[in-house]
């Protein structure tokens, strides 16, 4: 029984291994794992620069905000 157990972590790292090297491999699914990648970046990237362009705006808005409350 201790040896079942104890052969478990080997089993799990040459499964794994094995996966990592099917994914490797197969390049049918390589154009999936680009497009999903340069997606997120775009994303990350809109973000930014929509930040960028609001951030001035929020920010005089906010200041705007505070100046009235402090005059109260």
């Amino acid at each position: 029984m201790l040896s079942r157990i104890s052969s478990i972590p080997g089993l799990m790292l040459s499964a794994l291994l094995g996966f990592i090297r099917s994914i490797k491999d197969d390049e049918r699914g390589l154009s999936g794992v680009v497009v999903a990648i340069l997606l997120i970046l775009i994303a990350v990237l809109a973000v930014v620069i929509i930040w960028g362009f609001l951030s001035g705006w929020l920010q005089e808005l906010w200041l705007r905000v505070i100046g009235e409350t402090a005059e109260m």
